[in-house]
């Protein structure tokens, strides 16, 4: 059971930076991955409660550009499995978690760079191929680029995997009590962190009020998360229905011309 569960963690860090980069079918996202990790690992609670952590942390962070940026999909998978391998106490794997995967979604953004150059020199043997006619080889190189790809998340995956308990069992010795405790910390305020980066592309100021009425009900009335997502659906469709029922400014006939009656300035 534990080879299998190592063979589907592995296929599923593989395939995640390949759906991330074309299909989008499962997506690289924590909360997703995190998932999928979970129902392999056989415990969605503590997988979730890790995946949700790195879905904050990530908030306003985007790879703009070609950019590359902390993988935090990758932190996702690889915490979930060694938190779950090492401890079933919750509070003790989500600082696992942090502690082992924190580091791994960095290496992501060196990992991510390497890739992309990989893939620069496989493009141009491809178009070399394809000025010189040969495009079933072409077709061969360019299978090249989701393997390089691929490997950039498999490869650091199936190191932890394999050498899973001895790395664990090193940082933990390592690293003193207050820092796995700093870690812990960190884990309440970098979603914070995340979601004040997303707050600054959204237009607060415009729906403030519907900000404090979910602020409220969630801070003095401990509504929970589904309710709390219910009615913000409630209040998003009644404020786009009344929107697309409110009457333009100026009502035209169908030759475009203004109407009698209604009110146009000059």
């Amino acid at each position: 059971m534990e080879i299998l569960q190592a063979i589907l963690i592995i296929a599923l860090s593989f395939w995640m930076v390949l759906d991330q980069q074309g299909f989008v079918v499962v997506t690289w996202f924590p909360s997703i991955v995190g998932l999928i990790a979970g129902i392999i690992m056989g415990d969605i609670g503590t997988a979730m409660v890790i995946a949700g952590t790195f879905q904050l942390m990530s908030l306003g962070v985007a790879n703009i550009g070609g950019s590359s940026v902390p993988n935090y999909g990758l932190a996702t998978v690889i915490g979930v499995y060694v938190a779950i391998r090492t401890t079933h106490d919750l509070e003790h794997a989500k600082a696992v978690a942090l502690a082992v995967g924190v580091p791994v979604g960095m290496l992501g953004i060196q990992l991510d760079v390497i890739a992309k150059i990989l893939c620069t020199s496989v493009t141009h043997a491809a178009q070399k191929a394809m000025n010189a006619g040969k495009y079933a080889k072409m077709n061969r190189i360019l299978w090249i680029g989701p393997l390089i790809f691929g490997l950039s998340t498999a490869l650091p995956t199936a190191l932890f995997i394999i050498f899973g308990d001895k790395i664990v069992k090193l940082i933990l010795e390592v690293l003193p009590v207050w820092f796995i405790n700093g870690l812990t910390i960190a884990g309440g305020l970098l979603p914070i962190v995340g979601i004040a980066l997303l707050m600054q592309f959204m237009p607060v100021k415009k729906y403030l009020t519907f900000l404090i009425i979910g602020f409220v009900v969630s801070a003095y009335l401990n509504m929970p998360i589904l309710g709390i997502s219910l009615l913000g659906f409630a209040f998003a469709y009644h404020f786009f229905t009344t929107k697309m029922n409110e009457p333009t400014a100026t009502a035209t006939n169908g030759a475009g011309q203004v109407e009698e009656g209604d009110d146009f300035d000059e």
